[in-house]
């Protein structure tokens, strides 16, 4: 073996991490933030964390990725700790498919169809389909299946070139005395370890162990410490991530390592300890790339089951290793980590939009209420929670357009796109029940009291606008369009009312019975709630234009009101009659 096989060797490196790289993002991609409803939702037991942790890292192939994903949820206060045990247990189990794939690299016959198994056969028409995809195709959903599978071909030329720089070595003595340091169990698990960890990655680091098996110089006895050191390196990548995190999120780390260093601990002493006193046969034997890939599966399968029932004590060792201070916990709105999985933090973000629109429409009622019942308690908390709708804003706007610049599915763009106006329209809301609390204080100051009539015509109106504004949060919310259709009809019966209201008002200004100063807290009370429901159509239109892919909504509201259908009619006519002023 000369440097130009350690180039080789490097190169193959190289290439197995940026296919690795590049098709961990596609299935990303495909997968989209329904993974990430998923792991909030089915995180109520261990067994359901488990299978989840499992499934997601088999469909993103990247158990590091998981890892940071989750350090992230629990830095923004998504996920609690305890949620995240089973999830990272699971990931263990998933991340062992990627070595059964690579060890599809050893299968030899003559057979056609069997040949065909050989990533080396098939791996060069999926290379030529992918990149047909990518070039041709114009949905991005199909250029993502493209990369996928691009990323799969240059992983395994990459095994292959890795597989070919090390074949040299077999016909080494120096490499077979270097092989006899090995027979150390503790200097396995150290190399498995420090080699892992330096590239960050348990699949290329088991890629490499199965290269090397194919020499036929690699026993059982010395590459099992090395795959249980590989399980403690992949939790390089978990430390990194939890520097500058909450103490919470930093736990995550410290139970992926006490994880996966207690398994091994238990592991190396209790199967060296049995091979010490029956004297296994099979550890002086060659160990192929399939026997590398059972054994990272039985490795992993094992600890996992092992420690499954142990989740609640190792969230204790966590709370003992990284200590409580007396200073409350903080938490980041939406981590940064989150970035490097779009559809994942572009689903986070529409939560944390929900929670914004939630906050503005309870903020709007109190500020209605206020103007039957000032207190300045209440007053206060309008104002704090109007703060927070700024922050929402400004936190959730800079935070979608760091996401806009990265590479996205034509949904993840048009969800981005969409909740970016909505936040927008969520916060001038909260501007109207800042105002509306300022017109709440001059009726308290100045016992300002509208007649019968005002009174009335008022309370039609503020009906109707609680109406919209409800529907609106619950059809975001829940994401539907059905709902969100009847908002525009309802906003164009309050456009009406409130016109009537004005024109009622003129007349009993005439006719002595108001005056002028009733006259303009009345005309500022009819421009926030008519702004209101405004605001209410831009986000209902903002979610039924993105199902048609456009964003042009002077050009849809036309459309609606020009076509005047069937559905549209007879909701108007409806909120007519349930709004009809007396």
């Amino acid at each position: 073996m000369d440097i130009f096989s350690v180039f080789t060797l490097i190169g193959g490196l190289a290439f197995f991490l940026y296919g690795m790289y590049v098709m961990s993002a596609g299935l990303e991609k495909m997968a989209g933030g329904k993974l990430e409803y998923t792991l909030r939702k089915m995180t109520s037991n261990p067994v359901k964390s488990l299978l989840l942790g499992a499934g997601i890292t088999i469909a993103i192939q990247s158990s590091s990725a998981m890892t940071v994903m989750l350090v992230g949820f629990v830095n923004s206060g998504v996920m609690k700790l305890g949620q995240t045990i089973g999830i990272i247990m699971g990931s263990n189990i998933g991340t062992t498919l990627t070595a059964w794939i690579l060890s599809l690299a050893g299968v030899e016959s003559d057979n056609f169809f069997i040949r065909m198994f050989k990533p080396e056969s098939f791996s060069p028409i999926l290379a030529l389909i992918g990149i047909i995809l990518i070039m041709v195709s114009k949905k991005q959903r199909h250029k993502d299946i493209g990369n996928i599978m691009v990323g799969f071909s240059v992983l395994m030329y990459g095994m292959e070139m890795m597989s070919d720089a090390v074949s040299p070595l077999r016909d080494m003595p120096e490499f077979s005395s270097l092989l006899t340091a090995f027979q150390n169990p503790l200097l396995g698990v150290l190399v498995g370890t420090v080699f892992t960890g330096i590239i960050q990655s348990s699949a290329a680091s088991v890629g490499i162990l199965q290269a090397l098996a194919l020499t036929g110089s690699i026993t059982y006895g010395m590459a099992i410490p090395v795959i249980m050191g590989q399980n403690i390196g992949t939790c390089v990548t978990a430390l990194l991530s939890s520097i500058g995190v909450n103490r919470n999120a930093k736990r995550v780390a410290v139970i992926h390592m006490s994880f996966n260093i207690i398994g091994t601990l238990v592991f190396l002493i209790g199967f060296f300890s049995l091979d010490y006193i029956f004297k296994f046969q099979f550890t002086d034997l060659p160990i192929n790339a399939v026997g590398v890939a059972f054994c990272h599966s039985v490795f992993n399968v094992s600890t996992t089951f092992m420690l499954l029932p142990f989740s609640k004590q190792l969230e204790k060792l966590a709370l003992v290793v990284i200590k409580d201070k007396a200073e409350a916990e903080t938490y980041t709105l939406i981590d940064e980590r989150l970035l490097h999985s779009p559809s994942f933090a572009i689903a986070e973000c529409n939560n944390m939009t929900v929670k914004m629109a939630e906050l503005a429409r309870d903020n709007l009622f109190e500020s209605i209420s206020m103007m039957h019942n000032f207190q300045d308690k209440k007053a206060d908390e309008i104002v704090q929670n109007e703060d927070k709708l700024d922050m929402f804003e400004d936190k959730l706007g800079s935070y979608l357009v760091k996401i806009s610049s990265r590479s996205l599915t034509d949904k993840d763009s048009g969800d981005t796109a969409k909740l970016l106006r909505i936040i927008g329209d969520l916060e001038r809301i909260g501007d109207h029940s800042v105002n509306i609390l300022d017109i709440a204080r001059e009726i308290n100051e100045k016992n300002i009291i509208f007649s019968d009539e005002a009174t009335s015509e008022l309370k039609t109106l503020t009906n109707a606008l609680t109406e919209i504004l409800t529907n609106t949060v619950e059809a975001f919310k829940n994401e539907d369009l059905s709902l969100a259709g009847k908002i525009e009809p309802l906003e164009q019966v309050i456009d009406n009312t409130v016109e009537t209201v004005k024109k009622r008002h003129i007349v009993r200004l005439q006719n002595g019975e108001c005056t002028i100063e009733l006259g303009f807290v009345l005309s500022d009370i009819l421009a926030n709630y008519e702004r209101v429901s405004d605001h209410c159509s831009n986000i209902a239109v903002c979610m039924l234009e993105i199902e048609h892919g456009g964003f042009d909504t002077h050009e849809y509201l036309h459309d609606v009101k020009k076509e005047n259908g069937p559905e549209f009619s007879k909701a108007l006519m409806e909120y007519s009659e349930k709004y009809s002023l007396k």
